[in-house]
């Protein structure tokens, strides 16, 4: 519930410091005192738009801060947890409006968009009044308050939840008709390359060896020659390898003369010899290598260049053709097997829609039970409320079950008709501004705490209105505190009296820099205050003993 209101420099409030309690409070004061004002800037704290007229005159900015504490559990906690924001048992929400038209919103002193503010503050507070069309005037929220009246707010969300798995099932049929009629479509394209490709049958690494190949070919009458030279430096009787042969010889023989000086030199002259036999056995298998007929290079050339077009053509690199195959392979695979997918999920599908259909069959007729209910029951709180010739109406229009949506197949909508022989309509279109008000009393009357903020606002609800209707409203007012925190602004003694919190509005004067200024005031009324103040809402300016005996009576009444 709302706990505390801090207003700075909003119109004609200088500086208020609010506290609130449960049950039902009242805002009472003359015309013109400000309770228009006060709402004004708690609607701001609550995501209202923002405007620069809102800001005292000579200040650079106004600041309202709104203080609740909500029940555990209530989703609001949920809300601001998605968006990042933390919140355990207390919410601050704070608006600032500048001079210049800009605003800051802030909730736990964290700065958030005006959106999430607005969001939070319809979870926690609903202001009702004679003009006003967020609350329950919008008929978008019928439908979930027909629900809350009826217990089937969870049925309502697990047909939801049915709901979207249709959709979802719904989605992943299309998706694989859309895919096997594509791969369907190109099937003998498909083929065909694939065909192509295995005759091919090319190899990963094959582009790199083909193109060394060929280079190697294009340039083997040269090489060739190069490597002859080397072979006959290596090899032949006037050959180095020979000379080398014949020195190892001669030392060898003379070795047992002087061992210790001619046996290393033998033995470099081993290795020496040993390195230039691999050479020569290298010379030889690179001259092997160089000997080719013309036709393997026109072979080579030709399996290269086809290989290279092949990769052109499907816009890949020649590596990634055997990968292509591979992937060719699967889709022609995927197509046969698609089939046999496609019906399975044609049958999760049908089996999800059957599911879906049923319960929103089922949650519709509950509902059909539920309207005449309410148009019952709310229709009989009208005639105290100075409504007796009016008739509430729940209008459902109900679609076939394949045409459902996340709802259900429902959609709701409440309707009035003010007086016998005219048209039922919408209750903003046929009610005038003290009869919208009181309509929403007798539906949240009826309501209670199913589907409401927890902070439920009335703006002089009892314009127009007096005696024995305004003595209803109170004691309806009082009732729906019962289980909610209820605030209203009256003009109305009976409503005051009914209240179990009481605050009085006025206006001072100031001297502000040599000229005369006003300022709006609000005062916490004690039982004698409030007993005064009762008085003069009865009486006028001058009350009487008799005004004041008469409000004794309507507090010891409670209305």
């Amino acid at each position: 519930m709302l706990t505390a209101l801090t207003i700075r420099d909003i119109v004609l409030i200088d500086r208020l410091n609010l506290e609130f309690g449960g049950g039902l409070s009242v805002m009472t004061g003359e015309t013109g005192a400000g309770k228009s004002i006060l709402l004004d800037a708690f609607a701001l704290a609550l995501g209202a738009r923002g405007d620069a007229a809102l800001v005292r005159k000579g200040a650079a900015q106004g600041q309202v801060t709104a203080v609740f504490e909500p029940a555990s559990g209530h989703p609001v906690f949920a809300l601001l947890s998605q968006n990042g924001v933390g919140g355990e048992t207390t919410l601050i929400l704070r608006r600032i409006q500048s001079g210049d038209g800009r605003t800051r919103a802030f909730i736990n002193d964290e700065p958030v968009s005006v959106q999430l503010l607005r969001s939070v503050g319809a979870a926690l507070v609903e202001i009702h009044g004679q003009h006003d069309d967020r609350a329950l005037s919008d008929a978008s929220t019928h439908r979930r308050l027909l629900d809350a009246f009826a217990g089937l707010s969870k049925e309502a969300d697990a047909l939801a939840s049915l709901h979207e798995g249709w959709s979802d099932a719904r989605q992943a049929l299309r998706d694989k008709e859309a895919q096997i009629a594509a791969v369907r479509e190109n099937a003998d394209y498909l083929t065909h390359s694939l065909d192509e490709l295995k005759a091919l049958d090319p190899k990963a690494d094959e582009e790199a060896s083909l193109a060394l190949r060929r280079q190697l070919m294009m340039h083997a009458e040269k090489i060739s020659g190069d490597l002859k030279e080397a072979q006959s430096a290596l090899a032949g009787d006037g050959s180095a390898h020979a000379r080398l042969g014949a020195a190892l010889r001669k030392l060898e023989r003379k070795e047992a003369e002087a061992a210790d000086l001619l046996k290393p030199v033998a033995e470099a002259l081993e290795r020496v010899l040993s390195e230039t036999n691999d050479a020569r056995e290298r010379v030889e298998q690179a001259l092997a290598a160089t000997l080719f007929e013309p036709k393997d290079l026109e072979e080579s050339e030709e399996r290269l260049f086809a290989l290279r077009a092949l990769a052109r053509k499907h816009k890949i690199a020649v590596p990634d053709l055997p990968g292509l195959i591979v992937t060719l392979e699967g889709d022609l695979v995927a197509l046969d097997a698609g089939e046999q997918e496609l019906e399975a999920l044609k049958k999760a599908e049908t089996d999800a829609g059957e599911v879906y259909c049923r319960a929103a069959v089922e949650l519709s007729k509950k509902r059909h039970d539920a309207a005449a209910r309410l148009d019952g029951v709310v229709t009989s709180e009208l005639p105290p409320l100075k409504l007796e010739k009016a008739r509430f109406f729940t209008l459902l229009e109900t679609c076939a079950p394949e045409e459902g949506g996340a709802s259900g197949l429902d959609h709701v909508a409440f309707q009035v008709q003010t007086n016998p022989g005219t048209e039922p309509g919408a209750i903003m279109k046929v009610a005038s501004g003290g009869e919208l008000s009181r309509f929403i009393l007798a539906l949240k009357v009826v309501l209670a705490a199913k589907g409401s903020a927890p902070t439920l606002v009335f703006d002089e609800i009892d314009t127009g209105v007096g005696g024995a209707t305004a003595s209803a409203i109170g004691e309806r007012l009082a009732r729906l505190a019962q289980g909610l925190q209820v605030v209203a602004v009256t003009h109305a003694p009976q409503v005051a009296a009914c209240a179990s919190g009481h605050l009085r509005i006025s206006k001072e004067a100031l001297a502000q820099g040599g000229e005369e200024a006003v300022a709006t005031r609000v005062v916490a009324l004690d039982d004698a205050s409030r007993r005064e103040e009762i008085a003069r809402m009865l009486a006028g300016q001058s009350v009487t003993d008799e005004a004041r005996a008469a409000a004794d009576r309507l507090i010891g009444s409670g209305g």
